[in-house]
């Protein structure tokens, strides 16, 4: 099976082929710009690389959220676009586990960050069990105040990977005995081993149905809210693209 995976959850982006579960190529740049003018660039590059043709492919992987509303929306769209036109399977997975994805401490409580502005975050908790990155906590908008609550009478170390430079004092005084990553950068080269068969999408109804997880309103929804306070029907906003 060959495999296209890719991650524009934010300013990285990073483009990643595999045959079955093994790499076979990966390209990834932390270059400010836009990923609607690299992302298909990185892809045409990488398969012509491998000798392959776009109709090769068998699956594409995406990080479906949380993150950038744009950067998201740029990979989703590619990738349903892909799945759609080449008939091939889609899957989707969290931006925040493949955060996670770059600690290999199997003791720890692993907790990515992403920062959501205005003094917010995009946070979860995870661990590895069985040689899995299981959920702990699932990815949520909050602050770091709620993280504190959340994680102080946590007994097993911790360590943060991601944005947490962003809120690095805040942190360091709170988690005196934390541990921070190193490597904060999401890797393409890691989404195969975040897959989960019930996580595939093949039915074409399932995949046009696929949409980014942003885990908060975005300011144009949370300006419909406000001025339609009557309207709780709890609707979709995220346009099926």
């Amino acid at each position: 099976m060959k495999t296209i995976a890719f991650d524009t959850s934010n300013q990285p982006l990073s483009v990643a082929l595999f045959e079955d579960d093994n790499l076979i190529d990966q390209r990834e740049t932390n270059v400010h710009r836009n990923h609607s003018t690299q992302l298909l660039p990185f892809i045409d590059e990488l398969v012509k690389q491998a000798n392959w043709t776009p109709q090769d492919l068998d699956n594409v992987i995406v990080s479906q959220g949380p993150g950038s509303y744009t950067g998201l929306r740029i990979a989703v769209t590619t990738a349903k676009t892909l799945a759609f036109t080449l008939n091939i399977s889609l899957t989707g997975i969290s931006s925040l586990a493949l955060l996670a994805a770059n600690v290999t401490d199997r003791n720890a409580i692993i907790v990515p960050i992403m920062d959501a502005r205005n003094q917010n975050i995009y946070a979860a908790q995870y661990q590895w069990e069985s040689e899995r990155l299981v959920v702990r906590q699932p990815d949520k908008h909050m602050n770091i105040d709620k993280l504190h609550a959340a994680l102080e009478t946590m007994q097993q170390p911790i360590i943060f990977v991601g944005e947490w430079q962003r809120f690095e004092d805040q942190l360091r005084e709170l988690f005196p005995v934390a541990t921070f990553a190193q490597d904060n950068l999401p890797h393409a080269a890691n989404m195969m081993s975040l897959v989960q068969d019930s996580t595939k999408l093949t039915d074409m109804d399932d995949i046009h149905q696929f949409v980014p997880n942003y885990h908060r309103l975005s300011q144009a929804e949370a300006d419909w809210a406000k001025a339609h306070p009557e309207d709780q029907g709890g609707h979709a906003y995220v346009e099926k693209v």
